[in-house]
């Protein structure tokens, strides 16, 4: 009997292997195995009590039913006050749509430009969804080489050399995953500079790491450029900076002429988002920042630990990590492909990592490590990493 067809897009559609790999190491860890994960990207600490009684008092206050499509008025608002607040920028609350994460927003601003013979620009290495879902649409992937020469930052140059009159979305995010790299203020300025010569070019810009900077750097958000205004969409949400993964809240700023078209696709695609949840990002953002800070802090204090003990690594070297809670050392001096590590890490000294390949071409002879763990966990893992080099 002849089995069923699927369409011939799934075949083009990719995966999160930082998710493969957290399996793998639970397998191994339920095995009996004792295993140190700085594999997946996610913060080790809870999401703060003030914001988890918010979701528990609007579902006994009777929170349980849709909301606008959109997100509700509040939220959007509390949205718009808290951009002010952090990058001095004006933003309609109407221009705000709330989504289940960060994904639903890439997903969206992909399909809403990508199509066959379209041509949509990446960063490479970079979030593995951001390639996925332009090869889902049928239109031509164009990676942004990003170097560890320029710290992992984007060139503006390199990226307006590469437009052409297919070109039809620009996906940039700073601070980076894996690399934890971020882009200078002079160097975002010479590209919307640049991109006054191509107005068919939209920009979508994942700012979901936008609180997690150090080394006294301060975020530049593309919000900030109101030329381009017209045409940017910008990424950021909760999961990160309050330790909300699970909860699945994200929002984007969308100009004016997306706005219809994404709230079509949220109504076709999840209604709503949840409504408990949603109360609960209100009170993220109103309510005491203390422990978001602290939380930033722990991650820099550790950053400085993994930074350094990778560079201490027989055949390894890493680059000042900028942003977020990723270091991307340097490899290749062990003699092993991104792959051979990661593999080798795992299996034979128990440390979950993420070849830098699962991120793209541009990521081999590279392997991400998060820093969402403790620095005890940390340094262990780092020893056994050593240990395992020296032979």
């Amino acid at each position: 009997m002849q089995g069923i067809k699927f369409a011939d897009s799934l075949s083009r559609l990719g995966t999160e292997s930082a998710f493969v790999v957290l399996a793998r190491a639970q397998a191994l860890a339920a095995e009996g195995e004792d295993i140190i994960n700085l594999g997946i990207g996610q913060p080790d600490f809870t999401t703060p009590e003030h914001i988890v009684e918010a979701a528990i008092k609007a579902l006994r206050d009777g929170h349980h039913g849709y909301t606008p499509a959109n997100g509700i008025p509040a939220l959007r608002e509390a949205v718009a006050a808290d951009l002010h607040r952090r990058h001095v920028v004006e933003v309609n609350p109407d221009n705000v749509v709330v989504v289940p994460g960060g994904k639903p927003t890439m997903f969206f601003a992909v399909l809403m430009f990508g199509q066959p013979g379209a041509e949509i620009m990446y960063p490479n290495p970079g979030f593995p969804i951001y390639e996925s879902v332009i090869n889902f649409s049928g239109a031509k992937a164009v990676p942004i080489a990003l170097e560890e020469k320029n710290g992992f930052a984007f060139s503006a140059e390199s990226i307006l050399a590469k437009i052409t009159d297919r070109t039809r979305l620009i996906i940039l995010n700073s601070p980076a995953n894996p690399t934890g790299g971020v882009t200078p203020k002079a160097e975002i300025d010479r590209l919307v500079a640049g991109l006054a010569e191509h107005p068919h070019v939209a920009v979508m810009s994942d700012e979901i790491y936008s609180n997690m900077l150090y080394g006294g750097r301060g975020h530049v958000s593309l919000l900030q450029y109101p030329e381009i205004r017209d045409r940017l969409i910008m990424l950021d949400g909760w999961s990160k900076t309050y330790a909300m993964t699970g909860w699945r809240l994200g929002y984007a700023v969308w100009p004016d002429s997306c706005v219809a078209h994404v709230t079509r696709l949220c109504i076709n695609d999840h209604s709503c988002v949840n409504a408990a949840a949603q109360y609960a990002g209100i009170a993220a953002l109103e309510g005491p920042q203390d422990e978001a800070r602290a939380m930033v802090t722990e991650f820099d204090a550790r950053r400085q630990v993994i930074v350094r003990g990778l560079n201490n690594l027989p055949g390894v070297t890493c680059t000042d990590a900028a942003g977020a809670f990723y270091a991307f050392p340097n490899i290749s001096g062990t003699g092993m492909s991104a792959q051979q590590a990661q593999d080798k890490f795992l299996d034979e000294a128990g440390v979950a990592t993420v070849a830098g390949t699962s991120f793209g071409a541009w990521g081999e002879g590279y392997v991400r490590f998060s820093y969402a763990n403790s620095t005890e966990n940390i340094e262990e893992a780092l020893r056994r990493i050593s240990s395992l080099l020296q032979g």
